[in-house]
């Protein structure tokens, strides 16, 4: 498992004035976290998983091994991103924000939350939040998203546009 530190000048989390208000926070992952990001990853891909005739434990080692290969390649190209957990007053951790800040973007690397408080406006408190950052710092932000992702319907509510067609995925774009 790789956890790197990001420089100094780039650890600060963002401002997060409405998530806050919400009652959610933000915090840097550590070691204790990665059963909980893999469980996590995992409610990313059920859907896929329903599909193939595996067993319970063919498909938790197929979801742990690529949990940690995604994991590994996010740190290894993202070396100075911001490695966040999303916790929620009362329930505790709710999700994952990965994010670098580069020179003229903003990149979500990814963002996740728990099935359970999906569709709540967390998401998209937390959106607005970093939009306010990129734009108040003159930037854009950028993220992939998979095609068949229900989230892309929030991005491109929230003035998203398709910038490259990646596939599988599609990379956005949003400006200020």
């Amino acid at each position: 498992m790789i956890l790197t530190q990001p420089k100094a000048a780039e650890r600060r989390a963002p401002l997060f004035l409405r998530s806050q208000s919400i009652g959610l926070s933000l915090r840097p992952i550590c070691a204790e976290d990665m059963a909980f990001l893999c469980a996590l990853y995992r409610s990313t891909r059920e859907a896929e998983l329903d599909r193939v005739p595996w067993s319970e434990a063919q498909k938790q080692s197929f979801i742990e091994m690529q949990f940690q290969a995604q994991h590994s390649h996010y740190q290894t190209h993202y070396p100075d991103a911001l490695w966040l957990v999303i916790e929620s007053r009362g329930i505790g951790a709710i999700g994952r924000l990965y994010l670098e800040r580069w020179e003229q973007e903003h990149r979500i690397i990814d963002i996740a939350l728990i099935p359970s408080v999906r569709g709540h406006g967390l998401g998209r408190a937390l959106l607005e939040d970093l939009m306010d950052e990129a734009a108040a710092a003159k930037k854009a932000i950028t993220i992939h998203v998979e095609k068949e992702n229900p989230a892309m319907r929030l991005y491109q509510r929230l003035g998203f546009r398709r910038i490259e067609d990646k596939g599988v995925y599609d990379l956005l774009s949003w400006q200020a």
